[in-house]
């Protein structure tokens, strides 16, 4: 037989036909042949590869598939043809199966080569080119690699030197990332057989490039070119690493190589991806899409059509087509294995686009955690999360943009970015953030600081209190404005109104409120929808005590905006200020309402004070008591569910428990609320008015101390009087008495601090004469002291101020001490006439002094209670003490017991008038008629006088885009007595001291509406024999904070109390 040739013997003969291999007849007439003459089977497999080495690959398949059935086995060792036809047939299969695209057949494909393999199994198992063959099988399939893994190792046990089991072991190791192992087995096949294939040295190649030897791989790569011309991984390899270099001729050797590449295999998808990753730089993005399109379609790997949906996504978003872009983003995605994170990055700005802030966070986290440092991520994290209601995210913002500028000192954006989001929580941060800023541009960038971080650094120079500093850079940011209206007029107009407003504001704190009202109405003749404007003109006329005005103008806001909610919370505070709560509550609730503000915390808050002022009223009714209490409860828990920061709404549920007997529970809240924040005063006075409860008056005379020093400068006269409440009760009448002197120096003409001062000083005059070891200096003074009081109790009996305070019951004191002093005198004369001694002068001044030590001259009504500003004494302590100091509610003076904040545009938060729901009303005052508080309906209750009243929601939003920097929010105290607890509500934590730049506009509501309810329980009751504290009213939900420093009242953005609460002259 020749040696290019093949015998088919002939059934039942000896003759045998020659079939020449090189010239091979039509495979159905050799398939008849071997039918017909039943062939050996090893005569079948040999025709078979020899059609398939010729590409006749139908007749290959034909043979094979054939000889199962239609071959002669009956000779020696046919068992070993039969697995090897087997397996050659599954090999096929196998092979096909791995170029197929669609999944269908691929699958079945695969099915039939499994059961090809199985079949075979059962035959010889453990032969090693079966194993083999199964062992590619598995790695193919993908998910078998172990199973692969075992039966090359079973291979290699047997014969150590195999080679195709050491390149099955290269690629596994290589594909699980161990490419020094990869790199191993590469080696060791080369040594067997130094005359390997290409696709050796590829390999090697490729594990170079993983281990970072580039010229290694270069070399690898060079040499597979050399035994084979036509290898395309070669090429590519190359290629990559001549672009990777960025030389200009390295470049173009490189985009040589991959157009070779495509001449060569059009249709792979490596080739095709990076051809579309260099004519998008080439800027050709038809090219992109056709030659990206063309890679996806031609691979079933992930990881290329992953590569193939971000060469397509990126063409797209350059294009501005964003949905397209979106789309194979996002495809892309669900493709990429987990270190490829570009197309996370590219989705994460369409979701920008998109304003969903949210998924875009996410993809922007995916790519930062992949690549820890990078600089872009950081940056962009940074802005989305700057913008976020969750300080959490605000503090990861802040790290982002710290890392970016210490990465990159000299980037602009990061500075301002950082600068914005230090406003609320570091005013002098972001004063040289943005100080850094403004030198980059002024000195590398070369250009001019924009009108916006001017306007923001006025703005924060104002919340320092540097008034000229701010009224000098609004000035700057003004004059750029004007410059810079020639580029665009309608944007820089926009930043010059804001500036305008601010500086409005900027004149109300210098107490120069005629050019404030110029430039707000300056403003409203070019822009007459800017509510803010109309808002803070009915705040400023508010305070000049012009309610009528005041309301006209917050009528004006809602005759633009119906639904605004600062007009309509000041509307309310104005009712509330009046002690209206029906009609309060409506305006509040009407917020509520709306399903923008459904979750409102500052009218939440606003309607639990309302509900915790009824709670100061003494309640027959317990089941009413209870629901009242609930309510209150409910609104500030609905507060915390929303914001579990916001430190009013856990204040108020403080406030409730303590009402409610609770008192440990409620200082454990007072406790957590001043952990939250130390710049909190009525937590701090609320603290102080449990341990008064508790009788520790030496902690809460501390307490108060400390509120005084930290809060007020040691200035404030309500927190004195509680101060004097304290000493007071632990004894300290000496104390006592020169707290209050020291609260009269602040309020002269505060007559219920008089009234104060004269109960204590007869006190106090009484029990020095009372004692038998006082000296003579002591004595006199003592009777000075009485004396003073009577002329005192005299003055205020036809002075006073009923609205505080009984004035029959000071007549009745001053007639009290003047009838003793009558009595005294008689019963001297009458002693000395009966006597007629030589001493008997000295003898009457000595009883008559024992008389006076065992009479304080004090009625039993004045043993039971002194009349002060706060609530005091105690029914469970009275029987204790045969005197109580009780602190009348007369409103306070006006600086209240927190100090409201300083802004740029400070937005206090709403007033304005009382509509037809005048009396409908939750919460209705007992007190009311008793302080003559008048109810009405209508705009009538706005024409009242409500001197330094009136809760403040001052106007502190732009319209449009932009908006006005620093605006900061007053703080209230909403002071319950029964409890001692004080409740300043309303602004949510999240919006409280809200510094808003020039383009971002945001509203900002002073917290003024729930400030002091000072009165409250059963010392509001009319108490029998005209007790002087008996008239007290429940007290507004409203205290009176000033903006300005120095106490002014006018500017303030917080509201005032009850005009029944007022001090007098």
């Amino acid at each position: 037989m020749a040696a290019g040739s093949i015998e088919i013997p002939l059934r039942d003969t000896d003759e045998v036909i020659e079939l020449d291999l090189d010239q091979l007849p039509e495979g159905d007439e050799v398939l008849s042949i071997l039918r017909q003459e039943v062939a050996p089977l090893h005569i079948w497999v040999t025709l078979a590869l020899e059609y398939y080495k010729q590409g006749f690959v139908e007749d290959f398949v034909k043979i094979l598939e054939s000889s199962r059935t239609d071959s002669g086995i009956d000779y020696q060792n046919f068992e070993r043809d039969q697995m090897q036809s087997l397996d050659t047939l599954a090999a096929y299969y196998v092979q096909l199966a791995h170029k197929e695209k669609n999944k269908d057949t691929k699958r079945e494909l695969f099915t039939k080569a499994t059961l090809l393999y199985t079949t075979a199994d059962k035959i010889i198992m453990y032969d090693q080119n079966h194993l083999l063959g199964r062992a590619y099988f598995c790695l193919l399939e993908g998910d078998k690699m172990d199973q692969a893994d075992a039966q090359f190792n079973f291979v290699l046990n047997q014969s150590s030197n195999n080679i195709p089991s050491l390149l099955g072991k290269a690629c596994i190791a290589f594909n699980k990332k161990e490419f020094r192992s990869s790199l191993a087995y590469y080696k060791k096949a080369l040594r067997t057989n130094p005359n390997c294939p290409a696709s050796v040295r590829l390999g090697m190649g490729h594990c170079f490039v993983k281990l970072n030897r580039l010229e290694k791989a270069r070399m690898a790569f060079e040499r597979a070119l050399q035994l084979d011309p036509q290898c395309v991984g070669a090429l590519v390899g190359l290629a990559i690493l001549e672009l990777n270099s960025k030389a200009q001729d390295a470049i173009k050797n490189g985009v040589q190589l991959l157009s070779k590449a495509y001449t060569i295999d059009s249709s792979n998808p490596m080739v095709l991806n990076h051809l579309a990753n260099h004519f998008f730089y080439k800027k050709d993005y038809q090219k992109v899409q056709f030659l990206a399109l063309h890679a996806f379609h031609n691979t079933e790997n992930e990881a290329m059509r992953a590569e193939s949906c971000y060469q397509l996504a990126r063409a797209f978003h350059v294009q501005d087509d964003y949905d397209q872009a979106f789309q194979y983003y996002y495809q892309s995605t669900q493709f990429a294995p987990t270190n490829f994170v570009l197309p996370f990055f590219g989705l994460g700005q369409m979701y920008i686009y998109r304003g969903d802030n949210d998924n875009a966070s996410q993809c922007f986290e995916r790519v930062l955690k992949a690549q820890p440092g990078n600089y872009e991520t950081m940056k962009i994290l940074g802005s989305l999360y700057s913008n976020s209601f969750d300080q959490d995210k605000k503090d990861t913002a802040k790290q982002h943009l710290k890392k970016v500028t210490e990465q990159f000192p000299d980037d602009v954006e990061a500075w301002i970015e950082l600068a914005q989001i230090l406003e609320q929580s570091d005013v002098q941060g972001a004063l040289s953030a943005y100080g850094t800023a403004t030198r980059i541009l002024k000195e590398k960038v070369q250009a001019d600081v924009p009108p916006e971080i001017l306007n923001n650094v006025a703005a924060l120079h104002f919340r320092l209190g540097n008034f000229q500093e701010a009224k000098k850079y609004y000035e700057a940011s003004q004059e750029r404005s004007r410059n810079e209206a020639q580029h665009d007029e309608t944007y820089y107009s926009a930043i010059s109104v804001t500036t305008t407003y601010n500086l409005a504001r900027l004149y109300e704190s210098l107490n120069e409120f005629d050019k404030a009202d110029k430039l707000y109405r300056t403003i409203l003749r070019d822009h007459p929808n800017y509510v803010d404007c109309y808002l803070r003109l009915g705040c400023m006329a508010r305070d000049r005590g012009q309610i009528y005005e005041a309301s006209d103008w917050f009528k004006e806001a809602l005759q633009i905006n119906q639904d605004h909610p600062d007009a309509w919370s000041l509307i309310g505070n104005l009712h509330l200020a009046k002690h209206e709560w029906g009609p309060g509550q409506k305006k509040f609730e009407r917020i509520l309402q709306r399903p923008g503000t459904k979750d409102d915390a500052y009218s939440l808050i606003a309607l639990g004070n309302v509900w915790l002022q009824t709670l100061h009223q003494p309640m027959k009714d317990k089941a009413k008591e209870k629901r009242h209490q609930d309510r209150a409860l409910a609104m500030y828990k609905q507060v915390l569910r929303n914001d579990d920061r916001n430190i009013w709404a856990a204040n108020g549920i403080g406030c409730v428990l303590a009402h409610k007997g609770c008192v440990g529970e409620g200082r454990d809240v007072f406790a957590q609320v001043r952990e939250a924040t130390a710049d909190f005063c009525d937590v701090w006075l609320n603290i102080a008015h449990i341990y008064v409860e508790q009788k520790q008056y030496v902690a809460a005379v501390q307490m108060y101390e400390n509120c005084l020093k930290k809060f007020f400068k040691s200035h404030n006269e309500e927190v004195m009087l509680y101060l004097a409440r304290a000493y007071f009760r632990c004894g300290k009448l000496q104390e006592c008495k020169t707290v209050l002197l020291k609260a009269r120096h602040i309020s002269p003409h505060d007559t219920v601090l008089l009234y104060n001062i004269a109960l204590v000083q007869q006190k106090l005059a009484t029990s020095i004469l009372k004692d038998e070891k006082s000296n003579l200096k002591t004595v006199l003074t003592a009777v000075r002291d009485l004396e003073l009081a009577h002329r005192y109790f005299s003055y205020l009996s036809q002075h006073g101020d009923r609205m505080k305070y009984d004035l029959n019951q000071a007549g009745l004191e001053a007639r009290n001490r003047r009838d003793m002093s009558d009595s005294e005198d008689e019963g001297g004369d009458r002693r000395d006439k009966k006597r007629r001694k030589p001493r008997k002068g000295k003898e009457g001044k000595d009883k008559k002094k024992k008389e006076k030590e065992e009479d304080d001259g004090l009625s039993a009504k004045q043993r039971r209670k002194i009349v002060s500003k706060a609530y005091i004494s105690s029914s469970n302590e009275s029987g204790s003490e045969k005197e109580e100091l009780q602190i009348a509610d007369d409103g306070g003076s006006g600086s209240g017991s927190g100090s409201g904040n300083e802004g740029v545009s400070k937005k206090g938060r709403r007033i304005m008038s009382s509509d037809s729901d005048s009396d409908g009303e939750a919460a209705k005052s007992d007190n009311d008629r008793k302080s003559g508080s008048n109810r009405g309906s209508g705009s009538e209750s706005d024409r009242r006088s409500n001197k330094g009243s009136g809760s403040e929601k001052g106007s502190g939003k732009d319209s449009g885009s932009e908006s006005d920097a620093g605006s900061v929010k007053s703080n209230a105290s909403n002071k319950s007595n029964a409890s001692k607890a004080s409740n300043r509500s309303a602004a949510s934590h999240a919006s409280n001291a809200s510094n808003r730049s020039a383009v971002s506009n945001a509203s900002n509501r002073s917290a003024a509406s729930n400030a002091s309810n000072k009165s409250g329980g059963s010392n509001a009751s009319n108490k029998s024999g005209g007790s002087p504290a008996s008239n007290k009213s429940g007290g507004s939900p409203a205290s009176n904070h000033s903006d300005n420093e120095g106490g002014s009242k006018k500017g303030s953005d917080s509201g005032g109390e009850s005009p029944a609460n007022e001090n007098s002259d």
